[in-house]
């Protein structure tokens, strides 16, 4: 339920900074709104991919009002892959506005966590940044394989 950015120099973490003063950057909000599109997270991505942001206004990050935006949206004749774009835009906003502004971002950025796996977001990131974002094979266990390395000692602290 929150994002952290890290900005790493030859392998060393540098500045790092960590989100979630709520959950409208979240995988939470990813749940409202497949529920709400009536499709599976895991197809959320592409559906994103296939539709226009721009066709679509959000008022507010909030989990809240953001999901009643676009609500609305669809009943105003929206697509549903433009509604999906618009929340996965939304949420890289969101990340980019509270988080990305106080790291160094350079490239290769690297996306890694639950929402690397909405194909919708790293677009609408490399879109926004204007940069080439990677997503890992198993970017969603990345942070699992971190704390188990920690743990077992094979990485020192």
């Amino acid at each position: 339920m929150d994002n952290k950015a890290i900005s790493v120099q030859d392998g060393i973490p540098g500045m790092f900074t960590m989100g979630g003063i709520c959950a409208g950057a979240s995988g939470r909000f990813f749940e409202m709104i497949s529920k709400r599109l009536g499709v599976d997270i895991t197809e959320l991505g592409a559906l994103a991919v296939k539709g226009m942001h721009e066709h679509v206004s959000m008022n507010s990050y909030c989990i809240v009002f953001g999901t009643q935006s676009l609500v609305n949206s669809l009943a105003r004749g929206a697509t549903p892959e433009d509604v999906a774009a618009a929340a996965c835009y939304s949420v890289v906003e969101q990340i980019y506005e509270q988080q990305l502004q106080e790291v160094d971002v350079k490239e290769p950025l690297i996306l890694v966590g639950g929402s690397s796996l909405i194909a919708g977001v790293p677009k609408a990131l490399g879109e926004l940044l204007k940069i080439d974002v990677l997503v890992p094979e198993n970017s969603h266990l990345i942070g699992a394989v971190g704390a188990a390395l920690l743990a077992s000692g094979f990485v020192e602290e």
